[in-house]
């Protein structure tokens, strides 16, 4: 969440940002503006209330050790008036930070100076390209064909056992998802990342947290009876870890890996793009968050993106990095590089990662602060990482490394596998 601080220091600026992000803000800001006028308004002159209060309360204690009762009963009628004011600036006030509350979760975050204008993925930045695309002969198949073919993923029982988006995998299937959780968390915990496992339920306080609340509602499977939500990343319950928290200057950063599976409804999915493992309801990822100073958080953040890659390259596959736009940026993020690998059967890059920096954003609205060594605390930046999603990430690696005898694992997976073909 902006803080006031943001929108009332330059107007102007709040607007220019906001625009970047395909949001006309003029309107929101000057209601913000007005209700917080009103607020504090109110809380200055419930403050002369209070404070008057207390002076009579005093000059009435005198008058009453003093014998001159008649004095201090009028007093009192005075106070009673006064409480009954008082009551009523105080409702007031609560209605006002409310209103406000409520106008201000409604404005994404500022997009970094250096991301670029646009209104969709077309107007993205491509910032890096590596690797290889294979050429693969003309009866390459795509990975639900590969998968059905070695029966790695069944599909339609997954259909069966929950509903399309819910696959099973089995066999060699399943040991390679289970082989690349492994080499991604030992990857993160050799970078330095402290691994976590989280619950796989949330409540609203921590979907508010991170921002998924109010803002993806729709999109997050909710359990109505104790009102949870299963979470759409590891980043939620992992960043809330640290909510209604201050940290010490000493202990940052803090950096946390975990991995989790991971639900999301996608509602108004459909088509080619979403067929096989291209965008499922339920997927494994594995996700890395840090708190770092404001100062070194987009060091961090080039850190982050350096390491994902990293990983990519270690498993062979063509991969892209790219700068989003405003208009493709997430509600929450300042600034997010995008990693693409190329599937070749389906000749079309698949996104597999999202490394973001949400600077106080996110902070502000887990009240996540840091105490710097003279006392004073600030709002720490967070960032987080998909370091990686499964489903795309082992489409890319069935379709590219598919050849007659079999598929072929990455080296660096076969101490994970304990197999090197999948035949």
């Amino acid at each position: 969440m902006l803080t006031l601080k943001q929108i009332r220091e330059d107007r102007e600026f709040a607007v220019e940002r906001l625009s970047v992000k395909g949001i006309d803000a003029t309107g929101i800001i000057e209601d913000i503006i007005i209700t917080d006028d009103r607020r504090k308004a109110t809380q200055t002159e419930l403050d002369g209330i209070l404070s008057e209060l207390n002076s009579i309360s005093k000059q009435i204690g005198i008058l009453f050790k003093e014998g001159r009762r008649d004095e201090a009963d009028e007093l009192k009628n005075k106070i009673a008036e006064l409480k009954e004011k008082s009551k009523v600036l105080e409702e007031n006030l609560k209605t006002f930070e409310s209103e406000l509350n409520d106008l201000l979760v409604t404005l994404p975050n500022f997009p970094h100076e250096s991301v670029p204008a646009g209104r969709t993925d077309e107007d993205n930045v491509t910032v890096k390209q590596g690797g290889e695309i294979p050429d693969l002969s003309g009866n390459k198949l795509p990975h639900w064909e590969l998968a059905k073919k070695y029966d790695l993923i069944d599909f339609e029982l997954g259909n069966k056992l929950t509903g399309a988006g819910f696959p099973v995998y089995k066999g060699k299937g399943a040991a390679l998802q289970r082989a690349l959780i492994a080499y991604f968390l030992d990857k993160n915990t050799a970078a330095g990342y402290t691994e976590v496992m989280p619950p796989l339920m949330v409540n609203e306080a921590s979907g508010f947290g991170t921002g998924q609340l109010p803002d993806k509602e729709g999109q997050m499977y909710h359990v109505t009876a104790d009102n949870f939500y299963l979470i759409p990343t590891a980043e939620v319950p992992v960043t809330n870890i640290y909510r209604d928290t201050i940290i010490e200057e000493k202990d940052l950063p803090v950096t946390m890996t975990a991995y989790t599976p991971c639900f999301r409804r996608e509602a108004g999915s459909y088509g080619k793009d979403v067929r096989g493992l291209n965008r499922l309801h339920q997927f494994d990822k594995v996700e890395i968050v840090r708190f770092e100073k404001p100062e070194n958080s987009y060091a961090a953040l080039d850190g982050m993106v350096a390491h994902v890659e990293s990983i990519v390259m270690e498993l062979g596959l063509p991969y892209r990095i790219l700068k989003l736009c405003g208009g493709d940026m997430s509600f929450t993020s300042a600034l997010t590089y995008d990693f693409e690998v190329y599937s070749a059967a389906q000749e079309r890059w698949l996104e597999v990662s999202s490394v973001s920096n949400f600077e106080s954003f996110q902070a502000n609205r887990l009240k996540c602060r840091y105490r710097s060594q003279d006392k004073k605390t600030q709002l720490v930046h967070t960032l987080n990482g998909s370091s990686l999603a499964l489903p795309r990430i082992v489409a890319a690696l069935l379709e590219n490394n598919q050849t007659a005898e079999g598929i072929l694992i990455p080296a660096v997976l076969v101490p994970y596998t304990r197999f090197a073909i999948i035949d």
